[in-house]
């Protein structure tokens, strides 16, 4: 057996081991880098030292990290000021004329809320709180409702802005802004196929629907105004957001300072902000910001230990080699990440398997945005696949249903994203249309 084999095997067989005994992502990750530049590239321990304090105070100052708690206390005021219950006001009426009627609200309601959040739990969270007892109410499939609150919660980490998308920038070297803009078809893709799929069920069993006397009332009176005032604001901030990004007039980390702005300004003429609101906003983007950028050092130093070794190049050369065929691999990478979902959480997989996976389909031509999609994607379905699924333990502990249960209702979601993943592998430039549009 090759050396090369014997590195990636050793490597691969570690961090297995050290996810299996409980140790926290972040140190498995600089522990096995360490050992990989001691036990594979003779480094001594003081050259290791150096490396991990180079690498980490590098990582750490990166100005694109500064999009992460923008970002992600933007989506926390939108969430603390309640202003995801007017957007599913406004929207509602908008869709009753649909098969399925209210429970696209699902599905667009977790769309638009991704486009200013960054974060599945709290898209999913968010929109399920609005939406299920509504639903409930107006006798609506119980099934339906948490499957599609699983499936289109997911969307929180594809739809920009997304943290995961600019993890994945940061640790691929890839612009960040043209991953945001990636990410926009994709997504709505998986958003479309998801309302179709409603409709089709709803058209063959009418009853999924719920009555439609259940719902007559005060939605049905709705102005055009009330619409306007509902649902204009959260478009407005994704507007400028992405705007501004596809324009080429800010940067992510600009732009997200502006829809930052954006938001306190719309809370506080909806007389929804005080600064408690803003305190508690800002208290939960630090944590969150604070786990994102440890994930990130760790990460780092995994990559630079495993240039050191040279197994990038090493594993592109033996790919190169195997005369592999693209979408058998890209098949293999799918179950690959299929498999891990069902025990790992999406964003430590995404961290501790790029390292390995980048110069394997890079190797194959494949552009480093689409490969970014596509596991982002994976990761997705990570999210919903028992008995890990982050989206089905936020959906259990708001319904009380089992995780089987929720699992289950949430099949068909799942499918979507496989028949999305099928089809950007198919024809990447679903992927890489878009960016080769916008202006840098």
């Amino acid at each position: 057996m090759s050396d090369i084999a014997l590195s990636t095997i050793f490597l691969i067989v570690a961090m297995l081991v050290l996810l299996c005994s409980g140790m926290w992502i972040f140190l498995a990750l600089t522990f096995l880098g360490a050992l990989g530049l001691w036990w594979v590239a003779g480094f001594p321990i003081d050259r290791i030292g150096l490396l991990l304090q180079t690498t980490f105070w590098n990582s750490s100052k990166m100005w694109e990290l500064s999009a992460v708690p923008l970002f992600v206390w933007m989506g926390e005021i939108y969430y603390r000021t309640n202003l995801a219950a007017e957007l599913f006001r406004g929207i509602a009426p908008l869709i009753k004329w649909l098969p399925g009627k209210l429970l696209h609200s699902n599905v667009i309601g977790c769309t638009a809320f991704a486009a200013v959040s960054g974060s599945s739990a709290a898209t999913t969270a968010t929109i399920a709180r609005i939406t299920l007892p509504v639903l409930a109410a107006s006798g609506y499939s119980r099934n339906l409702a948490l499957g599609s609150l699983a499936g289109a919660g997911t969307l929180g980490i594809l739809i920009p802005p997304s943290t995961a998308l600019i993890i994945y920038g940061v640790l691929a070297e890839v612009s960040i802004a043209d991953l945001f803009v990636a990410g926009i078809v994709p997504g709505l893709m998986v958003a479309g196929l998801s309302s179709l799929f409603i409709m089709i069920v709803a058209l063959i069993n009418p009853s999924v629907a719920g009555s439609v006397q259940s719902e007559r009332g005060d939605s049905d009176r709705v102005s055009f105004l009330s619409l306007l005032s509902d649902v204009v604001p959260t478009a407005s901030v994704f507007v400028v957001i992405m705007g501004s990004i596809y324009l080429g007039l800010a940067t992510p980390s600009e732009s997200a300072a502006i829809g930052l702005a954006m938001t306190v300004v719309i809370a506080a003429l909806k007389r929804r902000f005080s600064f408690a609101v803003l305190a508690q906003a800002l208290a939960s983007a630090i944590r969150t910001s604070c786990m994102v950028c440890i994930l990130l050092v760790s990460a780092a130093f995994l990559t630079s230990a495993m240039s050191f070794m040279h197994l990038p190049n090493q594993i592109a050369d033996a790919i190169g080699q195997m005369h592999l065929p693209p979408l058998q691999l890209i098949l293999i990478l799918a179950v690959f990440y299929l498999v891990l979902g069902i025990v790992v959480d999406g964003l430590p997989i995404m961290v501790m398997t790029l390292p390995f996976v980048y110069p394997l389909v890079t190797a194959l031509g494949y552009d480093p945005l689409w490969l970014g999609i596509f596991i982002i994607l994976n990761i997705e379905m990570g999210m919903i696949s028992p008995p890990v699924g982050l989206n089905l333990f936020v959906l259990k502990g708001l319904t009380g249903e089992s995780i089987g249960r929720i699992g289950f209702a949430a099949l068909p979601f799942f499918a979507v994203m496989c028949v999305v993943t099928a089809l950007i592998s198919i024809f990447p430039e679903l992927v890489l249309w878009l960016p080769s549009l916008a202006i840098n």
